[in-house]
């Protein structure tokens, strides 16, 4: 089966993300994530790409960036996952027991508007979301943790966003967002689809040869009510 096509043209804006193989914790101990961060501050001096949010959750994690050269995130996702992966068969000595991770990124377009606020609150959220603290700002391996702090933490990781910063932006992270803007993330998460206004999406779909992460998978719902109907003729 061909891959699916994936968008990587610079100056766009981007979520990218990646599992642990059949969803087992990539991440067992504090150690762990902060050899992450180390790993993503060395990826960052070497790529051109600026991380502008991340959360880092037990078994996969989030970045919301953006390529400065085209082709620059495949690159970039590709040495950080292959850098974690060495490292971690190194660290727990599991060298040819099997893969760290259940398959390539995954990654979709981002509209430069309110569709960014949108995603960068879905990711700073993520720990929260899933029960792991009380407020997303007390979650430690993130980039809300990391931007509420008086002076930058090292490894610095985070970039200037592109637009500026909603107020009351931690308020607004700690709110859920609706169930409109959680499915519209998830299905652009699970199928690569742009995330944006229709209009955007489309056009971008079309410049990006993304056309096929915008019709529904599997077979056409028609041809399967006319096999039913012959069945019970």
């Amino acid at each position: 089966m061909p891959r699916p096509p994936r968008a990587d043209e610079a100056g766009g804006l981007y979520h990218a993300l990646n599992r642990g193989n059949l969803r087992a914790d990539i991440f067992k101990k504090d150690e762990d994530f902060a050899a992450f961060e180390r790993i993503l501050q060395e990826a960052l001096q070497i790529h051109q790409i600026e991380l502008f949010s991340y959360q880092l959750m037990p078994n996969h994690y989030h970045l919301v960036l953006r390529p400065l050269v085209d082709g620059e995130m495949s690159r970039f996702m590709g040495w950080v996952g292959g850098t974690h992966t060495m490292r971690y068969h190194a660290h727990y000595k599991t060298s040819g027991l099997g893969h760290v991770y259940q398959q390539r990124y995954k990654s979709f377009p981002i509209q430069d508007d309110g569709h960014f606020f949108v995603v960068c609150r879905y990711v700073e959220r993520n720990a929260l979301r899933a029960g792991l603290v009380d407020r997303a700002e007390r979650w430690r391996w993130g980039s809300l943790w990391r931007w509420m702090q008086s002076s930058p933490p090292d490894p610095k990781l985070l970039s200037r966003w592109p637009l500026p910063r909603l107020p009351r932006w931690t308020q607004r992270v700690n709110e859920p967002l609706s169930q409109h803007e959680l499915d519209a993330v998830r299905l652009s998460a699970h199928r690569g689809r742009p995330l944006g206004d229709e209009g955007w999406v489309e056009s971008i779909a079309r410049r990006l040869n993304l056309e096929s992460t915008m019709r529904p998978r599997g077979r056409p719902k028609a041809r399967i009510e006319q096999r039913q109907k012959r069945k019970e003729a």
